[in-house]
């Protein structure tokens, strides 16, 4: 029996793998092989949507076979635009060509991807921290006062909270990639008017610095490059680890940069910001493929046309043009919506509120650090070294987290229809983790003082640590499942929350400290911190116990609870596990 060449052709070299769909039936073409085809030869049956398991609205091609040949059925979820007459475009979807997708890659290749990205946002926040070890110079060079070079460092956290939900948007719609290649370019530019200023420019550091946090992707695109490789149920060990350069790189910062001011003119604080943005951008360049899945799509589909395997397949973002880029409704909505949920959703916003404060007190102490180790006559390199004890944490909590995930994983395994299961026993840690926060405000707080050794302050700044990781991965764990398909907008509120809330409180810190005078000023302070803490903790909690009826209340939550309740004949929502 002779077979269209076509068929023939994808037969021998796609395999089943590769299935040629349509919604309409195969016609032949007229070609000398097709009018060899004997007239009595069975033609190709389209079978009646009616039948079992087919979706209402499909046709199925059955073809003819023989071993060398698969069966070709019109997979259901193909889209198809009708161009113009009889002519159509196939779209490929996520669903018709899986291996396209950025889940089929390797495990090797993605913890490469991920080790990158561990580099990249490090480098981002390292951007926001070594900073603070210039200030005195330039104080110096540009005759200002400490406080107008403080702003700096806190305009460049307040852009930096908006540019993460500026760039998300995009990511989305034109790829990771460039996407991110295209924040670092940007911010590495940024840095040159800031190391460049001349002897009255101040006013070009602040633009500068104002830009690059405004250009700085962030964990918007980054975390949503984990999203991209890893099935839902598997993200949190890629989660957590990216978790730990977010917060890790905010103190790598201080470290060095104590040797950097000290030996070093105040540029150079600007000048490694620039030479490890452009190291981590040509890794990212050369190591880093696209993960995004229209983008995948797009990609694949050229692949098909140009292989002559199937001329009329295109990807899902082919058909757009850049009028529809450049004034995309959607995107507004998308850029909007992360500021509509801090307001208007309590979960959001106590957790956001609870994850930004926590990580506000780390750039706090950036510019408190030296008020409290004076007492001691710590050295400018000393203090620097003093912030390791907060890295130390950083590295605890991330180990200590790992049982954790394995923990609750567990747990949903067993309980597949309880509310709590699935969704408030993420936060089951933080319960224990927390409380870390105003206990090492606390004990940083009351130790701050000579008749006490130095070290009962780091100590203090151990339990800060834990409690700060602790809080942000749980947080975003908890709100990637509780709010579905509106995760990354919960999470960007998240990171929203964090960024503009360190820059708020780095640049009151210095007048903050100053307001409280006599011997026990800096214990009153930070005790002040401590008990604000406490409240937010406290939220925490109550999250945790009325977690279901919190977000029964919201549109939002409701979207994934009744996905979930679907696959579940009974759901016992006030179960505590």
């Amino acid at each position: 029996m002779a077979h269209p060449p076509l068929f023939s052709y994808l037969g021998k070299h796609l395999g089943k793998n590769l299935l040629l769909s349509s919604h309409t039936p195969f016609t032949p073409s007229s070609s000398p092989d097709n009018e060899a085809m004997s007239p009595s030869q069975p033609q190709p049956e389209v079978t009646s949507p009616s039948q079992e398991g087919e979706v209402p609205g499909e046709k199925t091609i059955s073809i003819p076979s023989n071993e060398s040949l698969p069966v070709v059925v019109t997979p259901p979820l193909y889209q198809e635009q009708r161009v113009s007459g009889d002519e159509t475009k196939i779209i490929i979807t996520e669903e018709t060509h899986p291996e396209a997708l950025a889940f089929e890659f390797s495990t090797r290749k993605k913890w490469t991807i991920l080790t990158i990205i561990f580099l990249v946002q490090t480098s981002m926040n390292f951007n926001t921290s070594l900073y603070a070890n210039g200030q005195a110079g330039m104080a110096k060079a540009f005759n200002v006062s400490h406080q107008t070079t403080v702003t700096g460092a806190a305009i460049f956290l307040i852009t930096y909270a908006f540019g993460c939900e500026l760039w998300a948007p995009w990511s989305e719609e034109l790829g990771r990639k460039y996407v991110l290649q295209g924040s670092l370019f940007l911010v590495n530019i940024c840095c040159l008017p800031v190391a460049l200023a001349s002897p009255n420019g101040i006013t070009s550091i602040l633009v500068g610095r104002a830009f690059g946090g405004l250009f700085s992707a962030g964990g918007s695109v980054t975390l949503g490059m984990v999203a991209d490789m890893f099935p839902a149920g598997e993200q949190e060990y890629p989660l957590a680890f990216i978790v730990l350069s977010s917060v890790g790189g905010s103190i790598i910062g201080p470290i060095i940069g104590g040797y950097v001011e000290t030996y070093l003119a105040w540029q150079w604080t600007i000048w490694i910001q620039l030479i490890f943005g452009v190291c981590v951008q040509l890794l990212h360049f050369v190591l880093v493929p696209e993960t995004r899945s229209t983008i995948l799509l797009d990609s694949h589909a050229k692949y098909l046309r140009r292989s002559r395997f199937l001329s009329d397949v295109y990807g899902p973002s082919e058909h757009k043009t850049w009028r529809q880029y450049l004034m995309p409704r959607e995107v507004l909505t998308i850029w909007v919506r992360p500021f509509h949920m801090f307001i208007k959703e309590p979960i959001v916003s106590i957790l956001s509120g609870l994850s930004g404060f926590s990580d506000a007190l780390i750039f706090m102490q950036i510019q408190s650090f030296r008020l409290v180790f004076k007492l001691w006559n710590f050295s400018i390199i000393q203090t620097g070294l003093a912030f390791i004890p907060i890295g130390f944490a950083y590295i605890l909590a991330y180990l200590l987290f790992i049982p954790v995930i394995r923990r609750n994983r567990r747990l949903r395994e067993q309980n597949p229809g309880c509310e709590h299961a699935q969704f408030e026993s993420r936060l089951w840690w933080l319960l224990y983790a927390a409380p870390c926060l105003p206990i090492g405000l606390l004990i940083f707080a009351w130790t701050s003082t000579p008749s006490v050794h130095w070290i009962a302050p780091m100590i203090g700044c151990v339990f800060i640590g834990v409690a700060n990781y602790t809080i942000y991965m749980a947080t975003i764990d908890y709100m990637v499942a509780a709010y579905g398909p509106y995760s990354a907008s919960a999470t960007a509120g998240n990171g929203f929350a964090r960024d503009f809330l360190a820059g708020v409180l780095t640049w009151f810190a210095n007048p903050y400290y100053s307001a409280f005078h006599g011997e026990v000023g800096l214990q009153t302070a930070n005790t002040v911190l401590a008990g604000i803490s406490i409240i937010l903790v406290v939220a925490t909690f109550i999250i945790y116990f009325k977690g279901p009826s919190m977000r029964r209340r919201s549109p939002f939550a409701q979207s994934i609870l009744t996905t979930l309740s679907r696959t579940s004949a009974s759901i016992p929502s006030t179960q505590t596990i």
